[in-house]
């Protein structure tokens, strides 16, 4: 049987909560629904949508489908000739990565016992004389991934920063040890899904130069793995604040520097404060118009992630007119107007 990813049919993580679920299929619903969607293709998508949501919305259908994956809907409506050889056979044929691959059931005992044997055999034996019994087999699995929206100032991006977090995974269970089974049916303490939720503190180190969009691996940080396997990771993805006066634009940085006009009129230098904390001084020539870009090799942001490379910095000029003059201020501006207009006015020779 082909599988089906519920989880990416709704466009949410594994994680996601009946609200979550229940706003994605809504959202979803309104878009491929048939008598808006006229597109050939959305009848189609519209039935997968409402077959996801069927079964996620559903506590008990959700923990059997993360439970046994693909072959979930045929634990719950076999048909009551099904054998425990039937079961055995499907049980043992789950690979890949889908849920349920982790367990392999071996079922013994009289192979023309009906279904209503076949919870006996899943979920306990049932003593001595000829009965039948059951038993695991696990195999290591990898921990579940899990993906995260952090924030970064412009500043903390091209320097690099760590973060410290708190995170929900998912464990395995401690009283069945991830089978979901204990006893003679599903065990209480995780509902028979195997794991159970759990706060994880986590800190991840976040090199400099990454950008809007970047994905930032925390290897092994993620849900815990099952029966010795691995843990799975952490994706963080990055999403950048503005600044106030600073601009990625690729792998260059644009700024704005205020100069007044004096010096703006005469020459001289400016200071401007980098993104790392530093401070530059910033050539003004004589007669520097206003919205010049005056650019500064190699000032800019990594061209790689943690690369010494850089692009330029990019230095846009906003001249700062005097917000008031005083009398002698004043005075000279207005001498340099009438010389400025007499030298209009001279006639050419």
């Amino acid at each position: 049987m082909e599988f089906k990813d519920y989880y990416q049919v709704l466009g949410v993580s594994r994680d996601a909560d009946a609200k979550e679920i229940k706003k994605a299929y809504r959202s979803l619903a309104r878009k491929y629904h048939p008598d808006i969607n006229k597109d050939a293709s959305s009848e189609d998508r519209f039935k997968s949508i409402n077959e996801a949501y069927q079964v996620l919305s559903d506590t008990e259908k959700r923990a059997k489908y993360d439970r046994f994956g693909s072959e979930w809907d045929r634990v719950q409506t076999a048909p009551g000739g099904a054998t425990a050889a039937d079961f055995s056979e499907w049980f043992s044929q789950s690979s890949g990565s889908q849920p349920g691959q982790g367990v392999h059931f071996e079922f013994h005992g009289d192979r023309g016992s009906g279904f209503s044997d076949f919870f006996d055999l899943l979920f306990g034996s049932r003593g001595q004389g000829g009965q039948t019994t059951y038993q695991t087999r696990s195999y290591p699995q990898k921990g579940a991934d899990q993906e995260v929206a952090i924030h970064l100032s412009l500043e903390e991006a091209f320097s690099g920063t760590q973060r410290q977090f708190g995170l929900a995974v998912q464990e395995p269970c401690p009283v069945c040890g991830g089978t979901g089974i204990n006893g003679r049916g599903p065990c209480q303490t995780c509902n028979g899904a195997g794991s159970i939720p759990r706060k994880s503190k986590i800190e991840v180190t976040i090199p400099a130069g990454v950008r809007d969009g970047s994905r930032v691996r925390g290897a092994g940080k993620g849900h815990p793995g099952t029966d010795g396997g691995p843990s799975g990771d952490v994706f963080l993805r990055v999403n950048l604040r503005k600044h106030p006066r600073y601009e990625l634009q690729g792998a260059n940085l644009r700024a704005d520097l205020d100069v007044p006009l004096y010096t703006a009129v005469l020459g001289g230098e400016e200071v401007l404060q980098t993104l790392s904390g530093s401070r530059i001084a910033v050539a003004i020539q004589p007669g520097t118009q206003n919205g010049r870009i005056i650019r500064l090799r190699g000032q800019g942001w990594p061209v790689k992630v943690g690369s010494d490379s850089r692009g330029d910095l990019l230095v846009k000029v906003n001249v700062v007119l005097p917000a008031s003059l005083n009398d002698d201020e004043r005075e000279l501006f207005e001498q340099l107007r009438a010389r400025q207009e007499s030298a209009k006015n001279a006639p050419v020779a």
